[in-house]
C-alpha cells in the first residue's frame, strides 16, 4: 500500500471523527466523564442505539482534555485478534510510543494470544506516569468472545492511570456487576443522551430559525431528544416556508426518521448529488480521489469538502479533512435504496472501488470489493501476496474467513488451497492439512515445485511426532551447496526436523542460516525459534555451557522483542533450569517453562521440556517430578518417532531408576548384517512387522528374530530407542 493511503486509511481509525460545525455541548454528560478519570474509573460503557449522539460526545469531551489519549474506531473485520490488538496498540503508540513499541512484537510472535498481549501491554502501560484515556468506538460490531475475553481482562488489570471508554450500540459481553459492584463503572445510555429542551434549542437554533420554547419542545418530544432526529428537523427547519406546519407534521421515530430521510432529506438534495450518494454508500469510507473513480466526475474533493460543509450526515475522519463516511443511518437506507433502484450496477461500482485499491495497494479493501461484485477470481487472485501477509501476521481469522467467502475457487487456486492447509495445520487438524496440501500439487499441476509446500508438509509430521517423515523432506530440501538460498521458514523448519533428528551437524549449519536470513529480513518469530532449535541442538550434543549460552540468547533476544513470555519458549527456560546452579532460579524457570509448554499443539517439544523439566525437579527433591515424566511418557508412546525427545526421556527414566537399565550413549555392540540392515531401514516407518516382512518376501518371524538382534547390537530396548540410535550412529 502506498504510504499516503496507508496513513490516511490509519486516520480514519486511529483519530476521533471531524466535529460537527453545529455543536452543543452536552455539560452534564461532560461532567460525568470527567469525574470518571478524576475518580479513576477502569470503564466508561457509552451504550445507546445508532444515531444518538456517542460519537460526537466523546469526540468534543475529549477535544478539550488536556491527557493523552487513544482512540480506535472499530471495524467488523477487527474482530480478528490480531488485527484488533495491531489497531488499538498503535492508537496508543499515537499518545505514548514507547507502549507500541514495546508490544507490537508481542502481537506478531504470539499471534494475537489475547492473554500474552494483554499481559504486555499492562506492563507497557504501568511505565506510563500520565493518565491515559482508551476510547474504543463502535464497539458492538466485534463479533469475538476471544477479543471481548481480553479486552474485559484488559480494563480489569489496567493500571488506574488508564481510563478505558466503550462506545456501542448494545452492551459488549462483560461481567459488567462485577465493576458496579467495585463501582469502577460509569454508564451512559440512551435516556442519558436525550437532548434536553435547552440543548435542542441550541442545536435546533444553529440554522437561524427562531423558534417558540412550544414549538421546540413538541420537537424534543417527538424525538424523545434523540440527536439524530433532531439534527434532521433542523435540516427542514431550514428549507421550510411554514415552520409551524413542519412542526406539526414532522415525526421522530425510529422508522419514521427512516421515510423522512427518503421522503424528504434525499428528494431534497440534487439528482446528481443523490447519484453520488447512492454510488459512494457501497464504500466504508472515501475521499476525493475514490469519488471520482466511482462516478466518473474530476472534483471528487472539492465536492466532498462543499457536502461536509453544510451536511452533519457526512462525517469527516481524522484530522486531514481528506476521508469522510456517512452517519450509519444514512448509510444503511442509501444502501437500501441502491440495492433496490440499481442493483444491476453495484457489480461495477464495487469493481471500480477493488480497481482503485488494488491500484493503491490496499489488498485488503480490494478483496472485499471484488467478493462484493461477485468476482471471485479477482479477489482469489490477490491471495497470493495477501494471504501469506495475513498468514505471517497470524490474522488466522480474517485469512480463514475470506478463503470461505472464495468458496470454490478457493479450492482451485494452489496458493488458497496451501494457504488452507495452513489454517488447518495451526488449528491443530493434521489430517486435514494434510489433505489441503495433496489438493495444492493437484491444482499446480505438473512442474510445480514442492519445496513451496515443504515447511507445511515438515511442520505436520513434526506436529504428529513424526521425525522420520520430516527428516526425508528436510533433506529433500538442504542441499548443502544452497543452503544459502533457503528462505527464512524454510531453513528454520528444517533445521529444527535435524535438531529433533539429532543430526548436529546438518542442524547447526541448517540453523545458523535460519537465524541469519531471518534476523537479515527482521522476521522475529523465526529467528528467536532457531535460537530456541540451536540450544536445544547444542544440549543434545552434550555441550551444556554452549546450551545455556544459546538459551539464553534466544531468552535475552525475546525479551528485547516483548514477547519473554511466548508460549514457544518453553524449551529455552527448561535449557537454562537444567544447566544453572541456582537452585531457586531453576526451580522459577522449570515451572514457568511446563506452563509455556502446555500451549504448544506439537509433541515434540511438549515430551522434551516436560522430560527436562522432570529431570531438574528430580534433583531439586519437587514432587511433581514423577508426574511430569509420566506425562512425557505417554506424550513419546504416542509419537511415531519422537526422535531425540524419546531417546533423551530413556536415558532420564534410566537414570532415575524408572526403568531396569540405563541407556548409554549410542555404540554398536556389533555389526549389523545385511539382512538386519534392510530391516532397521523400515523400523523408523509406521508399518508392523508383518507389513515389513511382505515387503522383504520373508516370514514375520523372520523379521522378529532381525529386530531382537538389532535392538541387542544397538543395546536398547524398543523400535523407537533403535531408531534413534541408529541414527545417532549413521546407519540411517
Amino acid at each position: 500500500m502506498s504510504r499516503d493511503l496507508e496513513l490516511g486509511l490509519a486516520a480514519t481509525k486511529l483519530q476521533p471523527p471531524t466535529l460537527p460545525a453545529s455543536l452543543v455541548r452536552r455539560s452534564s454528560l461532560d461532567d460525568r466523564l470527567d469525574a470518571s478519570v478524576n475518580d479513576q474509573v477502569r470503564l466508561v460503557l457509552v451504550s445507546a442505539p445508532a444515531g444518538s449522539g456517542k460519537s460526537t460526545l466523546l469526540a468534543s469531551w475529549l477535544a478539550r482534555r488536556l491527557e493523552a489519549s487513544a482512540w480506535l474506531q472499530v471495524e467488523e473485520s477487527d474482530a480478528d485478534p490480531v488485527r484488533f490488538w495491531t489497531y488499538l496498540v498503535e492508537a496508543i503508540g499515537q499518545a505514548h510510543s514507547g507502549v507500541s513499541s514495546a508490544v507490537r512484537p508481542v502481537i506478531a510472535a504470539s499471534n494475537g494470544d489475547g492473554d500474552v498481549v494483554v499481559s504486555a501491554l499492562v506492563t507497557a502501560l504501568a511505565e506510563v506516569s500520565e493518565p491515559l484515556i482508551v476510547v474504543l468506538d463502535d464497539y458492538h460490531l466485534i463479533q469475538s468472545e476471544t477479543v471481548h475475553r481480553s479486552v474485559e481482562r484488559l480494563i480489569e488489570l489496567g493500571p488506574p492511570r488508564a481510563t478505558f471508554v466503550i462506545s456501542t450500540r448494545f452492551d459488549p459481553p462483560f461481567r459488567l456487576s462485577r465493576l458496579r459492584v467495585r463501582k469502577q463503572l460509569i454508564e451512559i445510555r440512551g435516556d442519558d443522551l436525550r437532548f434536553e429542551t435547552g440543548e435542542a434549542s441550541m442545536l435546533l437554533g444553529m440554522g437561524g430559525q427562531e423558534l417558540s420554547r412550544s414549538n421546540i419542545e413538541i420537537l424534543s418530544t417527538r424525538t424523545e431528544g434523540w440527536a439524530a432526529g433532531l439534527v434532521l428537523a433542523g435540516f427542514s427547519l431550514d428549507r421550510s416556508a411554514d415552520v409551524g406546519q413542519f412542526i406539526e407534521e414532522f415525526g421522530g421515530e425510529d422508522q419514521l426518521i427512516v421515510h423522512y430521510l427518503s421522503d424528504e432529506f434525499l428528494a431534497a438534495i440534487s439528482d446528481e448529488d443523490h447519484r453520488r450518494f447512492l454510488a459512494l454508500s457501497i464504500a466504508e469510507q472515501f475521499n476525493g480521489a475514490l469519488v471520482d473513480a466511482l462516478t466518473g466526475s474530476t472534483e471528487g474533493r472539492r465536492w466532498l469538502g462543499d457536502v461536509a460543509a453544510t451536511n452533519q450526515l457526512l462525517i469527516g475522519l481524522g484530522r486531514t479533512g481528506e476521508w469522510f463516511r456517512f452517519h450509519h443511518l444514512l448509510r444503511d437506507l442509501l444502501r437500501s435504496e441502491a440495492s433496490e433502484t440499481m442493483s444491476d450496477q453495484l457489480p461495477e461500482l464495487h469493481r471500480r472501488a477493488a480497481s482503485w485499491f488494488e491500484s493503491k495497494g490496499d489488498e485488503r479493501r480490494a478483496i472485499h470489493h471484488w467478493l462484493a461484485a461477485g468476482d471471485q477470481h479477482e479477489a482469489g487472485r490477490l491471495m497470493e501476496s495477501y494471504g501469506g501477509q495475513l498468514l505471517v501476521d497470524g490474522q488466522i481469522q480474517t485469512l480463514r474467513r475470506i478463503l470461505e467467502d472464495l468458496g470454490d475457487v478457493a479450492q482451485s487456486m494452489g496458493w488458497c488451497t496451501l494457504l488452507w492447509g495452513w489454517c488447518e495445520f495451526i488449528a491443530g487438524r493434521y489430517s486435514a492439512a494434510e489433505e489441503w496440501v495433496d489438493v495444492t500439487h493437484d491444482v499446480a499441476g505438473d512442474g510445480f515445485d514442492q519445496t513451496i509446500t515443504a515447511p507445511l508438509r515438515m511442520n505436520i509430521s513434526l506436529g504428529r511426532g513424526d521425525v522420520n517423515s520430516a527428516l526425508a523432506l528436510a533433506r529433500e530440501l538442504t542441499n548443502p551447496d544452497q543452503l544459502d538460498a533457503l528462505a527464512p521458514d524454510q531453513a528454520t523448519v528444517a533445521g529444527g526436523v535435524f535438531m529433533w533428528a539429532g543430526q548436529s551437524e546438518e542442524a547447526r549449519a541448517v540453523l545458523k542460516v535460519a537465524v541469519e536470513t531471518s534476523s537479515h529480513f527482521q522476521i522475529k518469530t523465526p529467528h528467536v525459534l532457531g535460537l530456541i532449535y540451536q540450544a536445544i541442538a547444542e544440549f543434545d550434543a552434550g555441550d551444556t555451557v554452549a546450551a545455556r549460552l544459546a538459551a539464553e540468547l534466544a531468552l535475552d533476544t525475546a525479551s528485547e522483542l516483548g514477547i519473554a513470555a511466548y508460549y514457544r519458549l518453553g524449551p529455552a527456560y527448561a535449557i537454562r533450569a537444567r544447566t544453572g546452579s541456582d537452585d531457586a532460579g531453576a526451580l522459577d524457570d522449570a515451572s514457568l517453562a511446563i506452563d509455556l509448554v502446555r500451549a504448544t499443539t506439537g509433541d515434540l517439544a511438549l515430551a522434551y521440556v516436560l522430560t527436562m523439566c522432570g529431570d531438574t525437579l528430580v534433583d531439586l527433591g519437587d514432587p511433581r517430578a514423577e508426574g511430569l515424566l509420566g506425562e512425557a511418557r505417554s506424550v513419546v508412546d504416542r509419537c511415531p518417532d519422537p526422535g531425540i525427545a524419546g531417546r533423551y526421556l530413556d536415558r532420564v527414566e534410566s537414570r532415575h531408576a524408572l526403568v531396569a537399565t540405563r541407556p548409554a550413549a549410542a555404540e554398536l555392540v556389533e555389526q549389523l548384517t545385511e539382512r538386519e540392515t534392510a530391516v532397521l531401514r523400515y523400523l523408523p516407518t509406521e508399518m508392523s512387522q508383518r507389513e515389513i516382512a511382505a515387503e522383504l518376501f520373508v516370514s514375520q518371524n523372520t523379521v522378529k528374530t532381525h529386530c531382537a538382534a538389532i535392538y541387542r547390537k544397538l543395546a536398547v530396548g524398543n523400535r523407537k530407542a533403535a531408531v534413534q540410535a541408529a541414527r545417532d550412529l549413521n546407519l540411517l
